[in-house]
């Protein structure tokens, strides 16, 4: 099976960030159908794939076009994530791991997952180590800037390095922050500098040029974009555009289009047809299924565009792919 090299990967590296519920493999395969991004699918609990769920276990189906991929993963036992990593590489094999240690929201955190293990250094590294030694890839981590003093990464950061972490990617805020203020760029910086790794900087990349204003910001050695994918998978090929010096492609209403219907069925295949889905623990016997749970992604593709809101209520109230074309089509139609 393959392996991903951070080190030899060309400078800047430009991947999709986890997000739960929304880099899903039809997400994942639209994205990488534009540009050719390190993409991270969706964080799973190493507890649910250790115990055999088969929602958790149907969540890390990789499809060709999506590798290299990395899959994440959160908990807080060693000996378990070293299991769940195990799993997961035999049953798919992905490029690399990486490892939640980052997320803020209280049913992540109160379990002690996610940003606690900032807390807890030696923890920490134990699950680096754990993981390195069960798989053949290698495994990073994602933080923050810190629980709730921003300097906190500066210690942490170093630990991580020596358990063994190929790459660290830093939201420039701290876990009370949340997703509030601004992401401190100058941190990631400063971090950049401490650890000898490849470190990607997150947090409010929201477009390309802010991509192209953080990575000269911050020094790091790449990216990592989060909600700016969100309705904008172009953003990955306007921000290589950025740095290789050409003006970033426009988006036309068409090509907006375009994209939606596709990835609307790459959704439904994922999620509405059990005999094609990835997802095994999702999977509907009706195609339906994939269009409800694909609004959310309609609610992003069309935020803030030109008479959104006169045509967003019907989309929201699709319920069949022959709807959703017919919404899009009139989309197109009243176009400027």
């Amino acid at each position: 099976m393959a392996t991903l090299d951070w080190n030899s990967l060309p400078r800047p590296i430009v991947a999709l960030s986890p997000m739960a519920d929304m880099t899903d493999s039809a997400f994942c395969r639209i994205v990488k159908s534009m540009a050719s991004p390190v993409v991270f699918r969706e964080m799973v609990s190493s507890e649910a794939v250790v115990r055999g769920n088969d929602k958790t276990l149907g969540m890390t189906g990789i499809h060709p076009a999506e590798r290299p991929l990395v899959q994440q993963l959160f908990g807080s036992d060693p000996a378990v994530m070293a299991e769940a990593a195990r799993v997961i590489y035999e049953s798919h094999g992905p490029e690399a791991f990486d490892v939640n240690m980052g997320c803020p929201v209280y049913k992540i955190v109160h379990n002690f997952n996610g940003a606690a293990l900032m807390k807890e250094p030696a923890r920490a590294a134990a699950i680096v180590k754990a993981i390195r030694e069960a798989v053949p890839v290698p495994v990073s981590v994602k933080i923050r800037t810190g629980w709730s003093d921003p300097a906190d990464c500066l210690a942490f950061a170093p630990v991580l390095e020596q358990a063994g972490a190929a790459l660290i990617t830093i939201h420039g805020r701290t876990k009370a922050q949340g997703y509030a203020g601004v992401s401190d760029w100058a941190r990631i910086a400063e971090v950049k500098r401490l650890v000898s790794i490849p470190v990607l900087a997150n947090g409010d990349a929201h477009t390309a040029p802010r991509v192209v204003e953080m990575l000269e910001a911050t020094g790091a050695d790449g990216a990592m974009v989060a909600r700016g994918a969100l309705g904008n998978p172009w953003i990955f090929a306007q921000a290589d555009d950025l740095l290789a010096g050409r003006p970033p492609r426009e988006v036309t209403t068409e090509e907006r289009i375009r994209v939606v219907k596709a990835h609307a069925r790459l959704h439904v295949e994922q999620y509405g047809d059990p005999s094609t889905s990835l997802r095994v623990g999702l999977s509907q016997s009706k195609p339906e299924r994939g269009v409800h749970t694909f609004r959310k992604h309609l609610s992003w593709y069309f935020k803030g565009q030109r008479g959104a809101k006169l045509f967003r209520e019907k989309l929201m109230r699709v319920s069949t792919l022959a709807e959703l074309d017919a919404a899009l089509d009139a989309v197109s139609a009243s176009a400027p």
